[in-house]
C-alpha cells in the first residue's frame, strides 16, 4: 500500500491556519506532482482561493463532525479525490490523538505547524492549556502572527516557556503585518551535565530529561544516567524489566500521568510496585514494544532504596 504524506496544521479559530495553508500551496516549490487532499476540519472567516494555488489537482473537503474522523471515511476521501498527499487544518478544539488514532495505515504524519495569534495568546494559553500543549508537543514549528503584540522580552519569555512546557524541538517565528520574521533565540541550556561519565538528573529535571531524552534520542544513545523514581512494574514493559519513571502535570492535577522507560533489571521480582528507588542504569535507543518501534531503553546498572522527592510530581519547564 503506497504511503500518503500527511501535513498537518493546527491551531485555535482565527490564529492564522488557513492564510498559512493558501500561502504553502501558492507556494511552487509544495508542488510535488501529488493530487492533494486538503481536509478542512473547522472553517473560519478566511476562506481558500483556489484560484491562486501553484498548481492543480488540490480538493477540498470538509470534516463536519468529529465523529466523521475514521479510518475508513478519511481513506474513501483520498479514494474519491485520487489523491496521494494530505494537508490537514485541523479543528483547534480536538486533540490530535484522536486524529492519530484515525489515520489510516498508510497515512504517515509529514510535518505539523502550528499558528497562533499574538494578541489572544495568553488568554488562550490561560484558559485552555491543554489544547495548546497538545499542538506543541507535536510541531515542528509555532508562526506566531500578529508579534506585534508580543514584542517585549516579557512576553517573548512566557511564550517561550509555555512551548518549552511540550517541546523542547519546536521552533519559533514571530511573523509581523508587514511579512517579516524573527525567530526566537532563546537558549534551552539543559540542567545536568550530558558530558559527565554519570549523568545525574535532579528531582525536579526529570521531566526534563524524560521530554528531551525521547525528543533528541541522540545525545542520550549510550549515556550512564543516575536519578530518583518511581517502580511500575508493568507487564508491558517485558519480561526481567519494570518502568522507572515519574507521575507528571503537563497542564493540570486532572491531567497527572505517569512516565517513565522500560528498564532491564535481573531482580524484577524483588521490587515493590511505586517504591521509590535511586536507579543508575545505560541507556540505549533499541526496539521496544512500548514505543511500537525504537525509543530509549534502559539496563540497570545498580538499583537501591530511595526516599521519595519533597514534590512527587514533576513538570516539563
Amino acid at each position: 500500500m503506497k504511503e500518503i504524506p500527511v501535513y498537518l496544521f493546527v491551531g485555535f479559530l482565527e490564529s492564522g491556519k488557513t492564510s498559512f495553508v493558501q500561502e504553502t500551496l501558492q507556494d511552487p516549490q509544495f508542488d510535488s506532482g501529488d493530487k492533494t487532499l486538503l481536509l478542512v476540519c473547522e472553517e473560519g472567516e478566511e476562506e481558500y482561493k483556489p484560484e491562486e494555488f501553484a498548481f492543480g489537482g488540490v480538493s477540498k473537503e470538509v470534516l463536519e463532525d468529529k465523529s466523521q474522523m475514521t479510518a475508513e471515511y478519511l481513506d474513501s476521501l483520498v479514494k474519491k479525490t485520487a489523491s496521494t498527499r494530505v494537508l490537514v487544518e485541523y479543528n483547534g478544539m480536538w486533540m490530535i490523538q484522536d486524529l492519530l488514532d484515525a489515520m489510516p495505515e498508510n497515512w504517515v504524519l509529514y510535518q505539523c505547524i502550528a499558528t497562533a495569534d499574538g494578541n489572544t495568546f495568553s488568554m488562550y494559553f490561560d484558559n485552555m492549556r491543554q489544547l495548546m500543549l497538545d499542538k506543541f508537543a507535536l510541531s515542528e514549528l509555532l508562526v506566531v502572527n500578529r508579534a506585534e503584540a508580543v514584542r517585549s522580552d516579557e512576553a517573548r519569555q512566557a511564550i517561550h516557556k509555555a512551548v518549552r512546557q511540550a517541546s523542547r524541538k519546536c521552533d519559533i517565528a514571530y511573523e509581523y503585518a508587514d511579512g517579516s520574521v524573527e525567530y526566537d533565540e532563546i537558549e534551552d541550556p539543559l540542567p545536568y551535565d550530558l558530558e559527565a561519565d554519570v549523568v545525574e538528573i535532579a528531582d525536579e529535571d526529570f521531566g526534563i530529561f524524560y521530554l528531551d531524552c525521547n525528543q533528541n534520542p541522540d545525545r542520550y544513545d549510550g549515556k550512564t544516567v543516575k536519578f530518583t523514581a518511581q517502580v511500575c512494574l508493568s507487564p508491558r514493559a517485558g519480561k526481567g524489566a519494570f518502568v522507572p519513571g515519574r507521575f507528571a502535570m503537563t497542564c493540570c492535577v486532572q491531567d497527572i500521568q505517569f512516565v517513565g522507560f522500560p528498564c532491564k533489571y535481573e531482580k524484577c521480582d524483588q521490587l515493590t510496585e511505586r517504591s521509590w528507588i535511586t536507579l543508575t542504569a545505560k541507556l540505549r535507543m533499541k526496539y521496544h514494544p512500548l514505543y511500537r518501534g525504537e525509543g530509549p531503553v534502559l539496563t540497570a546498572v545498580e538499583v537501591g532504596p530511595a526516599q521519595a522527592p519533597a514534590d512527587d510530581v514533576v513538570t516539563f519547564s
